[in-house]
């Protein structure tokens, strides 16, 4: 397993763990992290304020990796996804995610999230 790809499966076991400790280990300090048609930030801190999600959802997600490649310093994953709702049932989700990496750490995370309310792909 490369370097790149073992941070990268450290940073998925961080979340989850809901481990603000071990994900943030894994980034360079001038991260940035973008959730396309969602959000876009930059810098530890507030990468730490954004991983808990929106509080109508209960950590940790239950992350599963679909396949993952990597082409010199990019790692790219598919992931599928469930997290439990406050309110009652499930959140289910369909994600892409670029991980641009630096000497080891993520440098910047690109993630496209798509939620599934029927099936697997709908």
């Amino acid at each position: 397993m490369s370097r790149n790809i073992e941070t990268v499966t450290t940073y998925l076991d961080g979340f989850r763990k809901n481990d603000h400790e071990q994900i943030l280990s894994c980034l360079t300090d001038d991260i940035e992290w973008t959730v396309f048609g969602a959000f876009h930030l930059t810098g530890k801190d507030a990468y730490d304020q954004a991983i808990d999600g929106p509080p109508g959802l209960i950590d940790p997600p239950h992350l599963e990796v679909v396949r993952m490649v990597e082409q010199g310093d990019v790692v790219m994953a598919e992931l599928i996804g469930t997290v439990q709702r406050a309110a009652g049932g499930e959140l289910r989700l369909s994600m892409a995610e670029v991980f641009v990496m630096r000497d080891g750490k993520i440098a910047e995370r690109r993630a496209w999230v798509v939620e599934l309310k029927e099936n697997d792909y709908r």
